[in-house]
């Protein structure tokens, strides 16, 4: 196992900068998953950890030993790609056991690591297999079984899901999960889905255009999000995102309505163009009078879908879209009118300029 660390990392392809000086430590044993949308630089960054990608600019450290001009192979990584990168000619135990002999590792032990990977991921029965033979998934378990043999310092999984459905991805998070809690190996991920980021990391990375936005945990960035760009991407739906002005001290006034909502105590900052956040769990139908701590307004409904456990509520209010997720047995019409109900209590405010959130302790 390894620290990895990034020192105003940058990367450029001629004069276009894609990876803009950016800092992150990743401790021992740590997961970490770097999320984002396409062309963000998650990939070019692991890239470049991996040694695939010259760095332009700044440091990499594994065990705080630069390792800039260190060629791949000599990195002490191992690396699980998108497509799996099977030997189609080769069985299951030469496609794990082929790095192995390209080292010289004597047979004996080869055998022992290739039948103790496969022991792991649930692959013994399949060893004499060709890829060709295989599910989606157990293809995928036998490209970590091969990053896994190598017994590395650190594992880099790039996008390693996106080829497989819904279902599959779900329980190959599990078992992803599930090998990094036995393994305790240093685990860089990187992905565009931020349900895979929000239920495999012991901290999020979230990229922007090729800047990072906030490192936090999963709940930290989930209820904490530190700028427009992360509550907007971290969440199915995404928070409710309303244009608002202030009023009062603590009065902030939405959109281009007469609607006046009151905040506890008052907003952080002098900006008077703000972004009023709302998740949608958040907000609820008013079924009864108004309660202290919450704002009832008006909306027409739009769209409803039952999930079972709950039903999402689309609507808009005052030609702006919110979303609210409400209990399964509420399924008001759609083109009805409703009262949403927002709790204050998790109310997040935005800089409307700058992107930036107000601190939730000061409102």
């Amino acid at each position: 196992m390894a620290t990895v660390e990034f020192r105003k990392l940058v990367k450029r392809y001629g004069s276009f900068e894609v990876v803009h000086a950016i800092d992150l430590m990743i401790e021992d044993g740590e997961f970490i998953v770097l999320v984002g949308p396409s062309g963000c630089g998650k990939s070019t960054t692991l890239r470049m950890l991996a040694g695939l990608e010259d760095i332009s600019g700044g440091e990499i450290l594994i065990d705080a030993r630069t390792v800039n001009e260190i060629e791949p192979r000599d990195r002490d990584i191992a690396m699980v790609f998108q497509d799996y990168a099977l030997y189609p000619h080769m069985s299951v135990y030469e496609n794990m056991a082929f790095s192995l002999l390209y080292r010289k590792v004597p047979r004996r032990e080869i055998d022992a690591r290739v039948r103790d990977a496969a022991e792991i991921l649930g692959l013994t029965p399949y060893l004499q297999r060709r890829p060709k033979q295989l599910s989606g998934g157990q293809r995928q378990r036998v490209a970590m079984g091969r990053a896994i043999v190598r017994k590395p310092r650190v594992f880099l999984f790039d996008e390693p899901l996106s080829n497989l459905d819904a279902k599959l991805r779900g329980s190959m998070r599990l078992e992803m999960k599930k090998l990094h809690q036995r393994l305790g190996v240093t685990t860089v991920f990187v992905t565009h889905d931020q349900i895979e980021a929000m239920t495999l990391a012991d901290r999020v990375v979230v990229m922007n255009g090729g800047h990072i936005e906030q490192i936090g945990t999963p709940d930290e960035v989930y209820h904490a999000p530190a700028s427009l760009f992360v509550a907007s991407f971290i969440g199915a739906p995404t928070m409710n995102l309303i244009p608002a002005k202030r009023g009062g001290p603590n009065e902030l006034r939405l959109g281009k309505s007469d609607q006046v909502i009151a905040l506890r105590d008052g907003t952080a900052g002098t900006a008077s163009d703000l972004v009023f956040g709302m998740r949608p769990e958040d907000v609820d139908i008013a079924l009864g009078g108004p309660l202290p701590g919450y704002a009832d307004l008006p909306a027409i409904v739009e769209v409803i879908e039952p999930l079972g456990a709950d039903t999402l509520v689309f609507t808009t209010m005052s030609g702006h879209p919110v979303a609210a997720r409400v209990r399964p047995e509420i399924r008001p019409a759609a083109g009805s009118q409703v009262v949403l109900r927002f709790n204050l209590k998790r109310a997040h405010v935005f800089d409307a300029g700058t992107g930036k959130a107000f601190d939730r302790t000061s409102h």
